[in-house]
C-alpha cells in the first residue's frame, strides 16, 4: 500500500500542469486579443505561413486582354499573362528571453517575478512588431506615390482618390497611419468612436474614407494610406521543428511560440524564451501613398490702420494642434510683434507675416500695417 503521507493524491495539479497554463494564456492573449485584432483591422486577407528554410517571393502578374470583337468564325485571339516572382529572401526569426533569479523571486514573490514579467515581455515583443511594421510603411518603397494635400480632410480625400485609381480593378477599402496630432483637432470637436489594438488606436470610416490607424510611429505632419489588400503577412510557423526543438507552446496558427517559466539550475533562475518570424509586406509598391498634410495658418485681418505709437492686435486662427506660430515683420525699425501684438508703429508701414512649419511644409500669411497719424 502506498504511503499516503509522500506520494502526490491523484489528479493533483502539478507546477509543471500550470506552466503550460501560462504558455497558453500567454499566446491566447498575444494573437487572439491583440495580433488577431490588427490583422482583421489592417484588412489582411493572405496570411502564408512559412517553413523553415523557405525563401518568400513576391508574385506580380501581368498580361494584356486581346479584343473581344471576333467575327463569327473566326479564330478568337488569346490574351497573354505572366506571373513574375521576386525572392525577398528569408523570414528573419527573432528571439527574446527573460530570466528572474532566485533572489528576485525570494525579494517580490514567484508572480511578480515571472508571470508579471511575462506580461512586460509580451508589451515589448508587441512594440517590436508594430515598430517593424511602420519601418516598412515609412522607409523607401520604390515606386510609392507621393502627395501633399491641403489641411487633414483634404489630404485623406486626395489619397483616396489615388487608392480608387491604383486599385480601379478591385473594391479599395483604404487604411490610412496617422500621427495623433494630427487628427486632435478634430476628435475634440466630432463624435467619433476610437477603438484600441495591438497598443494602438484607430477609427473605422473615418471622414467615410476609411479606416485610420493612429500611431506615433508616423511622423507628424505625414500619413501613408494603401489598400488593406495591399498588405500581406508572412510568418514563420511556430508549429514546426523550431517549436518541437525548444519544447515552445504556439497559438492554433503558429505565430508565436513561447517556453516559459523552465529552470536554469546553473545560474539559480526561472526563465523564459519567445520566438516568432513574423513580417508584413506590402504587394503592389505603387499602391502604396505616402503624404504630407499642408497646414494652414490665417490673420484675423489682412490690414490695420493704426495711429503713431499705438498697438494694434493680430490673431493666429487654422492653427494645427499643438503648433507654435512665427512671428516676423518687414522692417523692424517700424513695427516689432510679440505673440500677435504689434508695438512701436512708427510712419510708414510694416508687413506683419505669421508662419507655420509641420512635416517640413511652411505656410505663411500676413497683415500690412499703416500709420494713419503723425
Amino acid at each position: 500500500m502506498a504511503n499516503v503521507e509522500t506520494t502526490a493524491e491523484t489528479n493533483l495539479i502539478k507546477a509543471a500542469q500550470m506552466a503550460k497554463v501560462r504558455e497558453v494564456d500567454f499566446v491566447s492573449q498575444f494573437t487572439h486579443n491583440s495580433l488577431a485584432k490588427l490583422i482583421e483591422v489592417l484588412g489582411v486577407t493572405r496570411k502564408i505561413p512559412m517553413m523553415e528554410g523557405t525563401t518568400m517571393y513576391l508574385y506580380t502578374t501581368s498580361g494584356t486582354l486581346q479584343s473581344g470583337a471576333v467575327d463569327e468564325g473566326a479564330i478568337i485571339p488569346l490574351s497573354q499573362y505572366a506571373t513574375t516572382k521576386t525572392p525577398v529572401g528569408e523570414i528573419t526569426l527573432h528571439k527574446w528571453r527573460k530570466a528572474a533569479s532566485a533572489e528576485a523571486i525570494k525579494k517580490s514573490g514567484y508572480e511578480a517575478a515571472v508571470r508579471d514579467t511575462d506580461a512586460a515581455l509580451l508589451r515589448d515583443v508587441q512594440k517590436t512588431i508594430r515598430s517593424d511594421f511602420f519601418t516598412l510603411l515609412t522607409g523607401d518603397i520604390t515606386g510609392a506615390t507621393t502627395i501633399t494635400g491641403n489641411g487633414l480632410q483634404g489630404a485623406l480625400a486626395d489619397a483616396w482618390g489615388q487608392l480608387q485609381v491604383k486599385f480601379e480593378d478591385d473594391t479599395a477599402e483604404a487604411v490610412y497611419f496617422l500621427n495623433p496630432i494630427d487628427v486632435a483637432d478634430y476628435l475634440g470637436t466630432a463624435q467619433v468612436t476610437v477603438q484600441t489594438v495591438f497598443g494602438m488606436n484607430y477609427i473605422e470610416n473615418f471622414l467615410g474614407l476609411g479606416t485610420v490607424i493612429l500611431t506615433s510611429g508616423i511622423t507628424r505632419g505625414t500619413f501613408v494610406a494603401t489598400a488593406k489588400q495591399n498588405i500581406i503577412l508572412y510568418y514563420l510557423t511556430m508549429n514546426g521543428d523550431i517549436a518541437d526543438a525548444f519544447q515552445l507552446t504556439a497559438d492554433e496558427l503558429g505565430y508565436i511560440g513561447i517556453k516559459s517559466g523552465y529552470q536554469n539550475e546553473e545560474r539559480a533562475q526561472i526563465e523564459s524564451l519567445v520566438m516568432d518570424g513574423i513580417q508584413f509586406f506590402v504587394e503592389y509598391a505603387a499602391g502604396v501613398v505616402k503624404g504630407f498634410i499642408s497646414p494652414s495658418v490665417s490673420l484675423n485681418k489682412s490690414t490695420a490702420s493704426v495711429a503713431a505709437g499705438s498697438t494694434v492686435s493680430l490673431t493666429a486662427t487654422t492653427i494645427p494642434a499643438g503648433e507654435t506660430v512665427t512671428w516676423s515683420t518687414s522692417n523692424s525699425s517700424k513695427a516689432t510683434v510679440s505673440n500677435g501684438t504689434v508695438t512701436g508703429v512708427a510712419a510708414g508701414s510694416a508687413t506683419i507675416t505669421a508662419s507655420i512649419t509641420v512635416g517640413g511644409k511652411t505656410v505663411t500669411d500676413k497683415c500690412v500695417v499703416t500709420v494713419t497719424g503723425s
